[in-house]
């Protein structure tokens, strides 16, 4: 084991250059979910040249890809994630919050270090395989929009981690060791309320607020949090208000939640709550309410064989 180690720090060690390379492209073009094109293009490409059959746009998904050396079982996937998030843009080599371009995206989240350390993961296990025999498949996972979008789970869903055996990741943190915790399962989505716009002075009798509908969703979502389980969370964000003009009574308004709990069995019970407080809000305003799902994810579990 300890040979194994030897020849991979001393293979990044030889490539170190090239890898911050990569990784500084990466962070000069931060992109949100599901909207990596140049990222995933940047590490698609670089894995292409060092040998590696890629599939694009992997199940139908933008962004996605499967980099695949060798063939036979056992079946090894390397997780790579290259998104960035919404407003954290920030200035590189400084300590401080300094946005490059401020409200634009940014890698608050070090993804930009992720995809490319399982690349480099990737291309040292690929040498160490050619270099001492060895049968199986050896796979870099492209997942896109895993801040806010769960890309793994649509990728599951379409069937492309079927045949893995075990799957391998790493992130970006301040000290180096075994990520051994469970995480919360989770849940988003957005409801969006319809109503009537008026003039607030001349004729607010004949509006029908969607922002009043969003204040008390999110003041009944706030008083549920005392009557669920402990360990659940309750998140939201008011996406759009409608409007800027306060004489305007608001005809659309629209509100993001993120509802985490242990199980998933548990954020679905939240969920369908959430869902309850919707309704009555929509009913006590008398406008009309929609829910958008956006993703979903299971809890997260260590493996604590492979550790």
């Amino acid at each position: 084991m300890e040979a194994i180690f030897q020849f991979v720090d001393e293979m990044i060690e030889t490539r170190r250059e090239a890898y911050c390379a990569i990784a500084d492209d990466i962070w000069d073009h931060p992109e949100t979910r599901f909207e990596e094109y140049w990222s995933a293009q940047r590490l698609a490409d670089a894995l292409e040249a060092e040998g590696f059959q890629l599939t694009r746009d992997a199940g139908g998904i933008p962004n996605a890809f499967i980099a695949s050396v060798g063939e036979g079982q056992p079946v090894i996937a390397l997780l790579g994630e290259f998104d960035a998030l919404a407003g954290l843009s920030q200035q590189a080599h400084c300590a401080e919050p300094t946005p490059s371009t401020p409200g634009a995206n940014g890698h608050g989240c070090g993804h930009n270090l992720l995809g490319t350390a399982a690349f480099a993961a990737a291309v040292a296990a690929k040498a160490w395989l050619q270099q001492h025999g060895g049968a199986g498949t050896l796979r870099f996972y492209g997942c896109p929009g895993e801040e806010g979008g769960s890309g793994k789970t649509f990728m599951v869903r379409e069937g492309l981690f079927d045949d893995v055996d075990a799957a391998l990741t790493w992130h970006p943190e301040a000290w180096a060791g075994m990520f051994s915790t469970r995480t919360l399962a989770n849940i988003q989505a957005a409801w969006r309320f319809t109503g009537t716009a008026a003039h607030a002075a001349n004729s607010p009798h004949l509006g029908r607020s969607a922002l009043d509908a969003v204040t008390l969703m999110t003041t009944g979502s706030n008083f549920l949090n005392e009557h669920i389980i402990e360990k659940a969370r309750v998140h939201y964000a008011i996406t759009d208000t409608g409007g800027v003009s306060p004489n305007v009574v608001q005809a659309q308004a629209e509100v993001l939640y993120l509802i985490r709990a242990p199980e998933m069995a548990d954020a679905e019970q939240i969920f369908a709550r959430i869902e309850k407080i919707a309704q009555g809000a929509a009913l006590m305003t008398e406008t009309q309410v929609s829910c958008r799902f956006e993703k979903a994810c299971s809890s997260y579990l260590p493996n604590r064989t492979l550790e």
